[in-house]
């Protein structure tokens, strides 16, 4: 069996671990392909750390699209192939005229976990303006979703479900900037990076607006480095490419902001 308690040690998420450690005892004993919920991007990030250095299972993710936040992870034997089939997802389009009466990704988050779903089931939903959203979950809620979600604010909503082919996503748009910073402070190269004052994204990131990696971030004098990537709520994401320091000892910072 695997090292459960080196494993938690320093476990951060340390419930959710712990499941999935339950889930790779299980595909380890049963010859199986094993598959979790979805697990938010910090469980992941966490998970493929903790169970990298391990030789005697494997791990694959896939959340519907190459830049889903919300994925469900495949845990095998190392000796079983696995390949993204085997990670079942099914796909719903929830349609309605939203035009004079506009829902955002919380409405329709909370019109679905009001039908009593919860949260693990539910991968991205992707809102589609006037027109509704599509939706990621997993296969054995499809056929109650489909019968109890009708409405989405005042909105009355079909739930119709679709091909993989039919996702509507846009690549993400990018902008290559570079910054020179007197220090790797969060509030001054995310201001730099999306274009806004530092007292004003010192207030986002008390607030609790911006992650860092995943993690809730909320002091504006948390140090960043290279490799890391900052999203602010409804603003999108900031990755830290190459930091260099200049001959006035000042850090030179390249950025690519994702919106």
């Amino acid at each position: 069996m695997l090292p459960r308690e080196d494993l938690l040690k320093s476990a951060e998420n340390r419930e959710e671990i712990a499941r999935i450690i339950d889930l790779a005892e299980q595909a380890i004993k049963n010859w199986d392909v094993i598959l979790t919920d979805f697990l938010s991007p910090p469980v992941l990030i966490e998970v493929q750390q903790i169970f990298g250095r391990l030789t005697e299972i494997q791990l694959l993710s896939f959340g519907g699209y190459p830049q889903a936040e919300r994925q469900r992870l495949a845990i095998s034997r190392s000796e079983i192939p696995l390949d993204l089939s085997q990670i079942q997802l099914t796909l719903f389009d929830i349609a309605g005229n939203f035009l004079f009466d506009p829902a955002n990704h919380r409405d329709f988050l909370g019109a679905i976990l009001a039908t009593g779903i919860v949260r693990e089931k539910v991968g991205d939903i992707l809102v589609l303006g006037e027109r509704g959203a599509q939706v990621f979950v997993v296969p054995e809620i499809a056929d109650f979703l489909q019968s109890n979600l009708t409405q989405v604010r005042s909105v009355p909503v079909k739930i119709n479900p679709l091909d993989l082919t039919d996702l509507k996503v846009n690549p993400p748009q990018k902008k290559e900037l570079t910054t020179v910073e007197a220090s790797m402070r969060l509030d001054a190269i995310a201001s730099a990076g999306f274009g806004m004052s530092r007292s004003k994204m010192a207030d986002l990131i008390s607030s609790a607006d911006v992650r860092v990696n995943w993690k809730d971030i909320t002091q504006p004098s948390y140090n960043v480095k290279s490799g890391d990537l900052i999203s602010v709520r409804g603003k999108g994401r900031l990755q830290i490419g190459e930091v260099a320091i200049t001959k006035k000892e000042r850090y030179r910072i390249q950025l690519t902001r994702f919106k």
